[in-house]
């Protein structure tokens, strides 16, 4: 993860170890050859470099209708179920919400616009509303790929700011 002036590789390895791979260069540890080394030290796989955001809570209803759903087969909530836990889903008129806990328990959210109602707001919305149920009031944080610039300007408009970036390891290649 890197923040304004801090970089922090939260796995299991010696300092001694990340120093000497990322050297003098402060950014070393976000790029590809420190995290194929820590890749093959782990054997895990690297994701996306992810732009994070976070958002405060709001308060009042979501500013989109929702339907709570038990389960979907829905591709997104299929991997935040990968790699979230205490997942909850809602359902609107044009999309899909998921809300869970992410890396280090912290609240995420991730959604999808049905292809035929994209570029007319309801992203937005749909970010918007995570903001409204988050649970127990605790601040949302959003990833995105810096290059995705339709979900980057959505996320922006409903209130996310950019904070830092990431990129998860996680075991195995299904779903990269």
């Amino acid at each position: 993860m890197s923040f304004p002036g801090h970089v922090v590789v939260a796995a299991d390895v010696e300092w001694a170890w990340a120093e000497k791979r990322a050297g003098e260069d402060f950014a070393a540890p976000t790029g590809p050859r420190f995290l194929t080394a820590l890749e093959d030290r782990l054997g895990l796989h690297a994701g996306a470099f992810d732009v994070s955001l976070l958002a405060g809570p709001l308060p009042g209803a979501p500013p989109i209708r929702l339907s709570a759903l038990d389960a979907s087969e829905h591709p997104r909530a299929l991997r935040a179920h990968r790699y979230r836990t205490d997942v909850r889903l809602w359902a609107s008129e044009h999309g899909l919400l998921v809300v869970g806990r992410g890396l280090g328990g912290r609240w995420e959210v991730a959604f999808e616009v049905d292809p035929a109602a994209r570029g007319r707001g309801h992203g937005r919305l749909l970010a918007e509303a995570a903001r409204h149920l988050i649970p127990e009031e605790r601040p949302i944080w959003a990833q995105c790929a810096p290059g995705n610039a339709a979900s980057l300007r959505v996320l922006l408009a409903a209130g996310f700011q950019p904070v830092g970036s990431e990129v998860l390891l996680m075991p195995g290649t299904a779903g990269w």
